[in-house]
């Protein structure tokens, strides 16, 4: 029987999971990564109990610290918008699942992302609820072992699922906060962490306008209510070394061009120019065809029609159709 490491929180999707790896014959290892709270930790036991699913629990607190909550600090301090799952997939989440599965002696290792991984390679999910964006930093040979039962699902069946199977998760709420700031305020966990920037210049078309109240608190295409006599302004622009914050209107928010560092490529890298759609946030807003430019670690992203606000920090992610082909941090 072949053998697979589960990524297990207790929660909808991996409940779910379990249960369809089971039913495709794989013997199935539960995995609760901890970086929560005790209480989180006990409901993932109890849902595993009532499943009959063997569960380990490995404590990821230390290396979350290191590859995640350190660079996402020193991202929003440089002015940034970070992505904190887009930087722990590979770093811990995924390295840690891995480590499990050798040390279990499991061929595979599973999650409950809406995506598809098919013969090494990833690709969309359902587009009510695709999360292949967030899997863009995965190394190939993690892909390589991966499998996502959920890929060819909506939200809406899993959830249903679970209630016909009376699974513990199915009334379950969903998590959508960062998993490491469990009230949502990261303003003030970034405050307990650092020294962070105060208030600085609003600039709109080169004129002061008004006064943030420090550069932590905004991202690019965020608006700005209550400022030139209630014209909708934008944030276009944060500049960390200078401490100000630049202002545009609507249209002024779209980018022909996006510069991707740091590209982690999931085919081979090109050496030409090649035809590819972009996305460059998490939300749907656009997936225009673009063309790519490899140079070094970089990638010069030229879009057909024009995508908006593309935000230091988060991800430029290339797709083929319905294939990740890889993803970078955007840049200034």
């Amino acid at each position: 029987m072949k053998r697979v490491v589960l990524g297990f929180s207790g929660g909808v999707d991996s409940a779910v999971s379990s249960v369809l790896l089971k039913k495709a014959g794989y013997d199935v290892i539960g995995v609760y990564l901890d970086n929560a709270s005790a209480a989180e930790r006990e409901y993932a036991e109890k849902a595993a109990d009532l499943m009959k699913l063997p569960l380990k629990v490995t404590d990821i607190k230390d290396e979350l610290e290191k590859k995640v909550c350190v660079p996402f600090c020193e991202s929003y301090l440089k002015g940034e918008t970070p992505n904190p799952c887009i930087l722990c997939n590979p770093s811990v989440k995924f390295k840690t699942l891995i480590r499990v599965a050798d040390e279990a002696g499991a061929e595979f290792v599973a999650t409950g992302h809406y995506a598809r991984s098919e013969n090494g390679a990833l690709y969309k999910g359902r587009p009510e609820n695709d999360q292949s964006y967030m899997l863009c930093r995965l190394k190939k040979e993690q892909i390589e072992r991966l499998v996502l039962p959920l890929g060819s699902y909506r939200k809406t069946d899993v959830r249903a699922m679970a209630r016909e199977l009376s699974l513990p998760a199915a009334e379950k709420p969903d998590s959508m906060e960062i998993c490491f700031i469990p009230d949502k305020d990261y303003l003030g966990w970034l405050g307990k962490r650092r020294s962070l920037p105060g208030e600085g210049d609003l600039i709109f078309h080169g004129d002061v306008v008004g006064k943030h109240k420090g550069i932590c608190a905004y991202t690019v295409g965020q608006r700005m209510p209550g400022l030139l006599n209630e014209r909708k302004v934008y944030i276009s622009k944060i500049d960390a070394v200078r401490n100000t914050v630049e202002l545009a209107l609507w249209e002024e928010l779209f980018k022909y061009e996006v510069r991707a560092r740091d590209f982690n490529w999931l085919i081979s890298r090109p050496d030409a120019p090649l035809k590819a759609q972009v996305r460059v946030r998490h939300t749907k807003w656009e997936n225009p065809d673009c063309e790519a430019k490899a140079e070094g670690d970089m990638v010069i992203i030229n879009c057909r029609e024009p995508v908006r606000a593309p935000a230091a920090g988060q991800s430029a992610v290339l797709y083929d159709g319905e294939r990740l082909l890889g993803g970078g941090f955007i840049c200034p």
